[in-house]
C-alpha cells in the first residue's frame, strides 16, 4: 500500500487538513493506496504555482524543452516495474498492458520533445501597404488535463507532453482509481529537472471532482482544460468550460464498430477484432464494441473468433503466469456488463463464449444475432463482452456503424482496399482504420472523435494547434495614410 503526497511547485505536500482517501484493488479489496483528497483550495495552490512559472517556462527556448522531455522519456521508460506494479494494483490490469504503456507514453514525450521547433507561424499578405501581417501562435498559459484510469500512463502523459512543448505549465489531476500510477508520471517528469511549478499533480476524493474542477477552471490563468473520460463527465466538464469560457479538449466515450466486409481476409479480421475487442479487457475508449459482420462470411468468421476469444488466458494479473484478461476496474463494470448479456439473451442473442461474471475475472464474452432491440447494440460496455451484428452488404453495414451517439474509432476489413476505403469515408468517427484494429494510437497522429465521442483532437501538430494562442501581430514598415 502506497501513501502518496501530492506534487505542486516541486514540492510534496499534503492536502488541506491532511484528509486523504483510499483505493483498494479491484480483485481483493486491499487498500493499494493512501492519496490525498484536495480541496479547492488546495487547487487553487496548484494553479497559482503553475501561474508563476509560466512566466518564465514560456520564455524558455525549444532546446531547453526538448531536453528536458527527452530526459524524462528515459527516466519514464526506466521505471517500467514501478508503472507496472502500481497499475496492476489500482486497477487489476495485466503487466503486458502496463507495459505497453509505457512504452507509447515514452514515445509520447520524445514527439512531444519533436514538437518544441515545429510551433511556427506564416506571413499573410495584407493590403495595407507596408503592412507585415504575421500569424503567430504562442504558449496559452497553465493547462489542466484530468486524465483516466484505463490506460493511465498513455493518456495522463498525453494530457500533459504536448502543452509542456508549446511552453505551457501544467497541472495534471489523477484519477481517483489510480492516484499512485499517475503521480509516478510528475515525479518522473520533476526528475527529469522541469522547474518547480512547470508540472504540478493534485488528487481528490470521489465526491469532490466536480467543486476541485470548477476551482480550477474559474481562475483566470487556467487556459485550457483536456478531459479523457466518460461522455457523462465529459458533458459536465463542458459545461463548467463553458461557464468560464474557457476552451477544451475532450475524448470520450465510444462503441467503435469493426466492419467485416463479404470479401475480408477472415484471419485477418478475427486477429484484429480479438485485440481490438480484448486487449485490457475491452476497457480502451477505442475498443472495438460493435463487430458488423456480412452475413455471407459470418457464420465462419463467428466461428473462428469465438475459437481465438476462448484461448484468452484470464487470472490474476498479479501472479506470474501471463495473463491476457486481467480483472476490470470493479464490480460495477461485472453488474453492467451482466446485465447487457441478460438484456440480450432474452431478445433473441446466442451466446458464443464466455458468459456472466460473478467476479472482476471477465471472460471474453461475445453475443451473436444483437438487434437493435437489445441494449449492447447502443450502449457502451467498457468490458470484454461484444455484440456481433450480422448485415446484408454494404449499405447497411455503413447504416450500422453510423447508428449510435458515439463517434470515436472505427475499422473496416476487406481485401477490395479501394472498395472499403470508400466505406471508411462513409463512417462517422474521428478515426477509422482499413485492414486494422479499431484500437491504434501513435503519438504523431490527430487523436479524437466526433458526435458524443466529443471533440478537439490531441496529437502532433494537431495538438499545437489545440494547446497555444494563434495571435495576428503586425508591423508597419513604412508611413501609413489614414483618411482623418
Amino acid at each position: 500500500m502506497s501513501d502518496l503526497p501530492m506534487l505542486i511547485n516541486g514540492l510534496k505536500v499534503t492536502a488541506e487538513r491532511n484528509a486523504t482517501f483510499e483505493r483498494r484493488n479491484p480483485l481483493d479489496g486491499t487498500v493499494a493506496t493512501r492519496a490525498p483528497a484536495a480541496s479547492p483550495a488546495d487547487a487553487v495552490m496548484a494553479v497559482e504555482a503553475a501561474a508563476e512559472a509560466f512566466k518564465t517556462w514560456s520564455e524558455t527556448g525549444p532546446g531547453m524543452r526538448r531536453a528536458l522531455l527527452l530526459k524524462a522519456a528515459d527516466l519514464l521508460e526506466a521505471r517500467t516495474p514501478q508503472f507496472i506494479e502500481a497499475i496492476s494494483a489500482e486497477t487489476g490490469a495485466t503487466g503486458m498492458w502496463g507495459g505497453f504503456n509505457v512504452f507509447l507514453a515514452a514515445g509520447m514525450l520524445r514527439e512531444a520533445a519533436a514538437l518544441t521547433t515545429q510551433i511556427v507561424g506564416e506571413v499573410i499578405p495584407s493590403d495595407v501597404p507596408g503592412s507585415l501581417a504575421m500569424a503567430i501562435r504562442q504558449p496559452a498559459g497553465v493547462v489542466l488535463g484530468i486524465a483516466p484510469w484505463n490506460a493511465p500512463v498513455i493518456l495522463g502523459v498525453r494530457a500533459i507532453a504536448t502543452p509542456l512543448a508549446c511552453g505551457n505549465t501544467v497541472i495534471l489531476k489523477g484519477s481517483e482509481n489510480c492516484p499512485r500510477t499517475h503521480q509516478l508520471i510528475i515525479e518522473t517528469l520533476q526528475e527529469a529537472g522541469f522547474p518547480p511549478g512547470v508540472v504540478n499533480y493534485i488528487t481528490n476524493a470521489p465526491a469532490d471532482a466536480g467543486a476541485v474542477v470548477e476551482a480550477i477552471v474559474a481562475h483566470p490563468a487556467v487556459r485550457r482544460v483536456n478531459f479523457t473520460g466518460s461522455t457523462r463527465v465529459g458533458r459536465l466538464i463542458a459545461m463548467t468550460c463553458a461557464k468560464y469560457l474557457k476552451p477544451a479538449v475532450l475524448e470520450l466515450g465510444g462503441k467503435a464498430p469493426l466492419l467485416v466486409l463479404d470479401d475480408a481476409d477472415l484471419d485477418d479480421a478475427v486477429n484484429g477484432a480479438a485485440f481490438g475487442s480484448f486487449a485490457n479487457s475491452g476497457q480502451i475508449c477505442m475498443s472495438t464494441e460493435r463487430l458488423i459482420v456480412d452475413e455471407k462470411v459470418a457464420e465462419s468468421f463467428v466461428r473462428k473468433l469465438a475459437t481465438k476469444a476462448k484461448s484468452l488466458p484470464l487470472g490474476d494479473p498479479r501472479k506470474p503466469e501471463p495473463v491476457v484478461l486481467g480483472s476490470v476496474i470493479g464490480m460495477s463494470t461485472v453488474e453492467h456488463c451482466n446485465a447487457l448479456i441478460d438484456d440480450a439473451i432474452a431478445k433473441g442473442a446466442k451466446l458464443v463464449c464466455g458468459g456472466k461474471a460473478d467476479s472482476t475475472l471477465m471472460p471474453a464474452t461475445l453475443l451473436d444475432h444483437v438487434t437493435p432491440a437489445m441494449r449492447i447494440y447502443r450502449e457502451e460496455t467498457f468490458g470484454p463482452v461484444k455484440a456481433i451484428v450480422r448485415v446484408r452488404g454494404i449499405e447497411e453495414a455503413i447504416a450500422c456503424a453510423n447508428d449510435n451517439e458515439y463517434g470515436l474509432s472505427a475499422a473496416v476489413f476487406g481485401r477490395d482496399v479501394a472498395r472499403a476505403m470508400n466505406v471508411a469515408r462513409r463512417i462517422d468517427t474521428g478515426i477509422c482504420h482499413v485492414n486494422g484494429p479499431t484500437v491504434h494510437d501513435e503519438a504523431q497522429m490527430p487523436f479524437g472523435g466526433v458526435k458524443g465521442s466529443g471533440f478537439g483532437r490531441f496529437g502532433g501538430r494537431a495538438g499545437v494547434h489545440e494547446f497555444t494562442e494563434l495571435r495576428w501581430v503586425t508591423v508597419q514598415t513604412t508611413p501609413r495614410q489614414y483618411p482623418f
